[in-house]
């Protein structure tokens, strides 16, 4: 938000220098983010000065320059080397003299300096216009009035405009703020309060506004009465559409705003300074001088002040003439039809109050971000538009020479009533920490524009302005006097007590940081993308299961993921594009869904991303390049960490994986991994493999919390191992050995590894050679040979009988 300066000070009945206002800004919770200086003319023209040419005559040493005396005051007299073709003796010219320091039009600014020129001495410069900053013309030297005595600052003579610019970091509910008015009447508040005494902000009265005849008589409805509660306008008739004066459109430039003409100038102003949008429509346009407020039929199209013809939405509010045309999209953008053109003459003048919800969703549906959008969206002073109506017409009528022409008309066809709240001054203390006097909290309340409705000893209840919507709970209105009496108020206390929370970590939350703590030091790290993502990653059938955005903030942005995949290769493609390639990232996230029917539900997940090296290349080796397997072994130390263990994979078709695998628990899908497809690598432009794992958190949680968790001591007897070759088809899964081993149910056999696949055409055709350890292990005793024996031969004959497998025997 940015306020003007001198336009707050025209407010404020005391002079307080702009450093004071900035802290005093900040202080109430508009936090002044940077404080400008703004010059409408470059420098200010500070140290420039009125110059007497005395005489000029011809260089002697070039054609095109003359050689001037020019008197500069108090009698003295400096010669001057210019170029002008128009210097000429007796005139008054801009002279800049040594040392002072000239802003042009274009370029930096240039400190005069002694020179000699073409063997002549120059003690400064007699100045054009674009050399100062004043205009675009360097034909030549500018020639002031004949009047003007020597010496004089030329300041005094163009009275530059400067100002000072505040940009305020404003928050979304202070739309009261979103004005000079209101910023002023704040400061006016702080100041009552800290002064002890009653500081008010000045304000227009609709009581100065003359009566009219019904010469040019309008009407107006209103058919949506929600979308629009109140609408009032007027007709001013015989006006002239020309530029600004020179105060409206400096007031206008230092906020940033661009001059137009006096009419939209003037509607501009109006906002910036009241915070309520206008808008000026031709009256000659509105047929049968009839305004209508209504939402057009679907499949309607308007074409805007752009020229952009627009597909209008059954929600878009729509301001339409007596033939039901629409002429402007209420409280966004205007028409092209229906503007304010040079050769208008009389105009019909628009203040109203529109639905924020309803602005708002038309401006991000239509693309409108306009400067009357932001301010319905987040609401106005609806008491307000009546009295900001009358102002901008007497403005138009001293400004543009026009008279009201027809009645005030102030459709509002069910008032709104002020809301109330009740403060307790006990409930008050609890929450700002200090003991605030009842008079003090009524004094800062009315200074603020609230009405003390009741009070009693213990609360007050006062009206909450219209102004201040978003006022609706006691500790709004607490949060409205501390800031008013300065947080920097509030002391310290002495002492801080805390209440200890009652409820610890949850088992999930603890379960969660557990597995996270390990994947970090596996060298895993953690991202957060966005979960809402771009509907183009996916296929129709997966869309139509999606929750897409109705009000989405730009167009890539439009559905809440049903994935994590893609997000998460958003990261990594950032990364490996800015040479980042050995990655592996987790996330822990959620995919959204739409059950039908109005119903939607959430699905937790913990994800891998893992790409590039396992290790750097190094004196000691060779870097290992990362595979599916590595990924695999990591969800299955994950899912130890939580209790999951004996886990049979299965192959599984997904269109977005590779080689991928599923782990079930029964019917439920607990993980699912494998590498990613390329045609998903292509749609990010990755070109190294990425492995992906995605494990079912809620399913996680949901087999870890039916497990109980038992104590074991640690073994007081050794485990032995054995190990084990066989030649099997090459077909033949690992899983189908681990299967047919458990068969026995060897209650002494620990555990089953594979170290070793070796594949050669000397093991016969279509052969590979299955290397697994063994650990056995006797809680009780000692195992004997004779026993390992025993079991190591059950175990061969199972798998050659089960697997036809060839057991490999050393000689």
């Amino acid at each position: 938000m940015t306020i003007s300066y001198n336009w707050i000070s025209e407010y404020i009945p005391l002079q307080i220098d702009h450093e004071k206002i900035s802290k005093i800004l900040t202080s109430i919770g508009l936090e002044v983010e940077s404080m400008e200086r703004f010059e409408s003319i470059r420098g200010g023209l500070a140290g420039l000065i009125v110059g007497e040419v005395k005489e000029a005559f011809q260089h002697p040493g070039a054609d095109k320059l003359k050689l001037t005396k020019v008197d500069v005051g108090n009698g003295e007299i400096l010669q001057i080397v210019c170029g002008a073709p128009n210097v000429a003796a007796g005139q008054k010219v801009i002279v800049a003299r040594e040392g002072t320091t000239i802003y042009p039009v274009k370029g930096d600014p240039v400190t005069m300096k002694k020179a000699k020129i073409r063997g002549e001495e120059s003690f400064g410069m007699i100045c054009a216009e674009d050399e100062v900053g004043i205009g675009e013309n360097h034909e030549g030297i500018i020639i002031l009035p004949a009047d003007l005595k020597a010496g004089t600052p030329i300041s005094e003579y163009y009275k530059p405009y400067t100002d000072w610019i505040y940009e305020i970091g404003l928050t979304p509910n202070r739309m009261d703020a979103m004005s000079h008015y209101g910023v002023a009447r704040d400061i006016c508040a702080y100041l009552s309060h800290h002064e002890n005494k009653e500081i008010r902000a000045k304000n227009f009265s609709a009581d100065e506004v003359p009566s009219a005849k019904n010469e040019i008589p309008f009407t107006v409805k209103i058919e949506n009465t929600k979308s629009c509660k109140r609408y009032s306008g007027v007709c001013i008739a015989g006006i002239e559409v020309k530029p600004s004066p020179q105060w409206l459109q400096d007031k206008l430039r230092a906020i940033g705003q661009r001059p137009i003409n006096n009419i939209v100038d003037i509607t501009n102003f109006i906002l910036h300074d009241t915070g309520q949008p206008l808008h000026a429509f031709d009256a000659a346009k509105v047929a049968k001088n009839t305004v209508i407020v209504k939402n057009l039929p679907p499949g309607s199209t308007f074409k805007t002040l752009d020229g952009k013809e627009r597909n209008l939405n059954t929600e878009d509010l729509m301001i339409c003439d007596g033939n039901e045309k629409g002429m402007c999209i209420a409280g966004v953008f205007g028409g092209i039809d229906s503007g304010v053109t040079p050769s208008t003459k009389n105009i019909f003048l628009e203040s109203a109050w529109f639905n924020p919800v309803d602005i708002r969703k038309t401006s991000f549906r239509h693309g409108l971000r306009t400067d009357a959008a932001m301010r319905f969206e987040k609401n106005v002073d609806i008491s307000n538009c009546l009295n900001v109506l009358k102002r901008a017409a007497m403005m138009i009528v001293e400004l543009a020479g026009g008279r009201i022409a027809g009645d005030w008309i102030d459709v509002y066809p069910s008032p709104d009533e002020k809301s109330t709240v009740v403060l307790g001054y006990e409930y008050m203390k609890k929450l700002s920490g200090k003991k605030y006097e009842p008079q003090t909290v009524k004094n800062i309340l009315s200074n603020l524009g609230f009405g003390i409705r009741k009070e009693s000893e213990n609360e007050v209840e006062v009206e909450v302005p219209y102004s201040k919507p978003d006022i609706t709970l006691p500790a709004d209105v607490v949060e409205e006097v501390m800031r008013i009496d300065g947080y920097d108020n509030i002391a310290i206390p002495s002492s801080i007590t805390i209440t200890p929370s009652v409820g610890g970590n949850t088992v999930a939350h603890i379960r969660k940081e557990k597995v996270a703590d390990y994947l970090v030091g596996a060298g895993f790290s953690e991202i957060f993308t966005n979960s809402i993502t771009n509907a183009a990653y996916f296929e129709d059938g997966e869309l139509a299961k999606g929750v897409r955005l109705l009000n989405n903030l730009s167009a890539v942005h439009n559905l809440m993921r049903p994935s994590m995949l893609q997000t998460g290769l958003e990261s990594v493609a950032y990364n490996i594009n800015r040479k980042n390639h050995d990655l592996r990232f987790f996330e822990f996230g959620k995919t959204y869904h739409n059950g039908g029917v109005g119903k939607y539900f959430e699905t937790e997940h913990l994800c891998l991303f893992v790409t590039g090296n396992k290790n750097e290349l190094g004196w000691k080796g060779k870097a290992v390049a990362t595979d599916v397997f590595y990924v695999k072994g990591i969800v299955e130390a994950a899912l130890s960490l939580s209790g999951v263990k004996d886990n049979n994979w299965d192959v599984t078709e997904n269109p977005r994986l590779r080689n991928s695998l599923v782990l079930k628990k029964g019917s439920a899908i607990l993980c699912e991994l494998g590498t990613v497809a390329k045609a998903e690598l292509q749609r990010f432009d990755i070109k190294q493999e990425i492995f992906f794992a995605d494990i079912r958190w809620n399913v996680l949680m949901e087999l870890t919390g039916k497990q109980e968790i038992k104590f074991v001591p640690l073994p007081n007897q050794l485990s032995v191992q054995r190990d084990l070759a066989m030649v099997v088809p090459r077909s033949l899964p690992f899983k189908s050995v681990g299967e047919s081993i458990k068969k026995i149910n060897l209650s002494k056999l620990k555990s089953v590894k594979l170290f070793d696949v070796f594949e050669s055409d000397k093991l016969g055709a279509d052969k590979k050679s299955f290397a697994i350890n063994f650990t056995f292990l006797d809680e009780e005793k000692t195992l004997t040979d004779k026993e390992i024996e025993s079991m190591m031969n059950r175990i061969m004959l199972t798998l050659e009988k089960d697997l036809n497998a060839e057991i490999r025997k050393g000689s």
